[in-house]
């Protein structure tokens, strides 16, 4: 990997959004940083564009200071790491679901965005973009979990685009409606139960949030775009979706 070619980092690489995240910025000519824990899976996803597969849990702080210490230049910070667990209401909640959520989705994004920030402040023009949800500005029954951990990220978001604020990093927030990848299988439990989600309508691929990352952090140096709220065309909330509608 040369040190003249701008380099994005990714977490959460190794399937989904960040996969194609991955892939996308390389093709932008981009050096990538793949980062996550499933480490042979990674590898698979960055061989065809060459790309670095780096063991990274970000739940893990002595994990994270291990894969910020294998980065010499960052330019571009994708936290995307994240995931949903469950859909108890706070009266059932399962304390190893949102301890599991908030450490991943919180406290991970946390750990990442400072281990890297030097490296981000030393580029010249570093962008950091933060891969939100829908959720992270709805609420909706058997939600309170995750909805809460994706307020969060917003808060985070927000909160750094005024600290950073006079220093050359941007700050962009992508908040997606359904994408269909294993996201709900994890969260569910089952591809069954899963595939009940995206019936009768067509959902978002990890290609089309890939293409959202990538026109952010190609706009000219001037132009932060501080947020993106991507649906399908047949969802207009996170619980209103037009099924069998054709769309």
């Amino acid at each position: 990997m040369t040190t003249q070619r701008r380099v994005a980092v990714v977490t959460g690489a190794s399937s989904g959004i960040g996969a194609a995240t991955a892939a996308r910025l390389a093709a932008e000519g981009f050096d990538v940083i793949a980062g996550a824990r499933r480490i042979d899976r990674l590898r698979d996803v960055v061989a065809p564009f060459g790309g670095r597969a780096v063991a990274l849990d970000v739940r893990d702080r002595a994990s994270v200071e291990a894969f910020a210490a294998q980065v010499e230049r960052c330019d571009v910070l994708v936290n995307n790491a994240g995931g949903a667990y469950g859909l108890e209401p706070v009266a059932g909640a399962d304390d190893e679901h949102w301890r599991t959520m908030w450490e991943t989705n919180v406290l991970g994004l946390m750990f990442v965005t400072r281990a890297l920030l030097p490296l981000l402040e030393g580029s010249g023009g570093g962008h950091i973009v933060n891969i939100g949800s829908i959720a992270a500005f709805e609420a909706y029954a058997g939600g309170a979990g995750y909805t809460s951990v994706k307020h969060g990220v917003r808060a985070i978001t927000r909160t750094l685009r005024l600290e950073l604020l006079g220093k050359r990093i941007r700050v962009t927030e992508i908040d997606p409606g359904l994408v269909e990848t294993e996201f709900s299988v994890v969260r569910l439990g089952s591809e069954e139960r899963a595939a009940k989600v995206y019936e009768g309508m067509t959902p978002l691929t990890g290609g089309d949030i890939a293409d959202c990352v990538a026109w952010a952090v190609t706009r000219p140096w001037h132009v932060n775009i501080d947020e993106m709220v991507v649906r399908p065309v047949a969802q207009a909330t996170a619980r209103d979706v037009a099924r069998g509608a054709g769309l």
